[in-house]
Formats: structure tokens, sequence, C-alpha cells
């Protein structure tokens, strides 16, 4: 199983997203500069995180995205579905059918690690992320490191990362 660039560029953009979205909406090109991650890419990822109802575009000056309502309850799993990424770990894409037509020796351990990686993900949610202290260190830095003078996270919570 792997999961591929585009399924943890996905779930990295939106955590940025909910991160820094507190004060209005983000813009790609912020999102692009802080995660060092191509414009044309994140528009790609943002078409279809839009099409799954996980954000909202706001056009017009200081337009950008936001996340849906409740974005913060949104999944990891929901993220990667959402940009069509497998999580299957199985060399037949679940079918059974690995070798030659018929279920190979291995296909339930697969087909089982599969599932228990999905729900997994499935459990870990944008705001646990959020309040993670280490998140909120490596968010900060990001900002810092990319020239924005201003930090909207709650600096007394990185006192407790070494």
């Amino acid at each position: 199983m792997r999961l591929t660039t585009r399924g943890r560029y996905a779930v990295t953009a939106m955590l940025d997203l909910a991160l820094h979205g507190t004060e209005g909406p983000v813009t790609l090109a912020e999102i692009a500069n802080r995660q060092h991650i191509s414009l044309a890419y994140l528009e790609q990822l943002f078409a279809r995180l839009r099409r799954h109802g996980l954000v909202r575009s706001v056009r017009g000056p200081g337009g950008g995205y936001r996340l849906a309502e409740a974005g913060l309850q949104i999944s990891v799993v929901d993220i990667i579905d959402a940009v069509d990424e497998s999580l299957d770990a199985t060399r037949c894409g679940g079918g059974g059918d690995c070798q030659g037509g018929r279920t190979c020796l291995t296909h339930e351990l697969w087909s089982d690690l599969s599932a228990r990686v999905h729900a997994f993900l499935a459990e870990v949610t944008l705001e646990q992320m959020v309040e993670r202290p280490e998140v909120r260190a490596v968010a900060s830095r990001q900002r810092a490191d990319a020239g924005d003078g201003t930090d909207p996270l709650d600096t007394s919570l990185l006192e407790t990362v070494p």
C-alpha cells in the first residue's frame, strides 16, 4: 500500500487551511508558499475537494478557500477519498482476482490491513491535528519562514514543544 503525493498533499493543504483559515479565506498561493506545493497542483486538488463539499471558495478581493461547514470534523480519510486516493494494500484492488483471476494466499492479510488503515484515518480529524502542539509549532515556523509577520496560532501551546 502506498499513499501517493496526491493524498499527502491534499491532507497537508487541508491541515494548512484548518490552521490558517481562522482569520478569513486562505489563498492557494499562501498554502503553496508555506507547504512548497505547486500552485497548479493545489488548484487540481481543491477542485476535487470543493466537488466533495470539503471546502468552499470565496470570490473577490480577500477571497480564497475556507473549510466547509463543520470543517474541523473532516477526517483524514474524507480528504483522501475526495482526491480519489486508494488505501488498498492488495495487488488486485480488493477484487480477489490477484492470482490469475483467483484469490492469492495473502489476499485476506492485505485486505485486513487496508481496512485497518482506513478505519484509523477515519478516526483522525483535522480538529485533532490542529490541537497537537507539535503541528502548531511546525505551522508557526512555516508561517515565519513564509515571511508573514502575523501569527494567529496560540503560541502558549508552543512552550511544551522542545
